[in-house]
């Protein structure tokens, strides 16, 4: 028996994801932090525009890594599996620019991690099995439970979660469903 690099795309992010944990944790956390955390600084920073995609690489620990690693492990290669790996590299870096861009315009501190990607998956699964004109009731309640959950929790918990960056990610996963299933059906 063979073992196959099934989900290209899922797999290279949880690898990448761990090389820059890694070596985060060889730098004391200074490559992650120059890298891998998106955070409100000069539009003439070079680095600001990278940071925009990478953040989604960083995580503070492992526990942090293996919590987002976890589901996206789980979810990922099916949703790549249904949509290709092109398009969930797409959906990826949109997520990615639109939580970075939208954490810089309302928030002070930084944030890194994969929780806007894995909220972004868990938004896309539902889609996997839609049907012209149907809404899978899946989806309403995935949606009703993630993000009705983080929305509760943005008032009622204070830690140091980005509970934004999980609510937009999972809305970039509920329209990019919509609008690559509308296409396809």
């Amino acid at each position: 028996m063979k073992i196959h690099y099934n989900s290209p795309v899922i797999l290279s992010y949880a690898i990448i994801s761990f090389v820059v944990l890694i070596i985060g944790g060889l730098t004391n956390h200074a490559s992650t932090n120059a890298l891998f955390v998106i955070y409100r600084t000069s539009p003439t920073d070079p680095l600001l525009y990278l940071r925009l995609f990478t953040y989604v690489l960083g995580h503070a620990n492992f526990d942090h890594y293996f919590g987002n690693l976890t589901m996206l492990l789980l979810i990922g290669p099916m949703v790549e599996e249904k949509y290709g790996s092109k398009p969930i590299l797409l959906m990826i870096i949109v997520t990615a620019l639109i939580g970075g861009l939208s954490h810089i315009a309302f928030f002070t501190v930084g944030a890194l991690g994969a929780s806007g990607i894995v909220f972004m998956l868990i938004l896309l699964t539902p889609f996997t099995n839609m049907r012209r004109g149907r809404m899978p009731l899946t989806f309403i309640l995935v949606a009703l439970i993630f993000i009705g959950r983080e929305v509760i929790y943005s008032f009622t918990v204070v830690d140091n979660v980005s509970r934004f960056g999980h609510i937009l990610g999972g809305i970039s996963g509920a329209v990019m469903g919509m609008f690559i299933n509308k296409k396809r059906t």
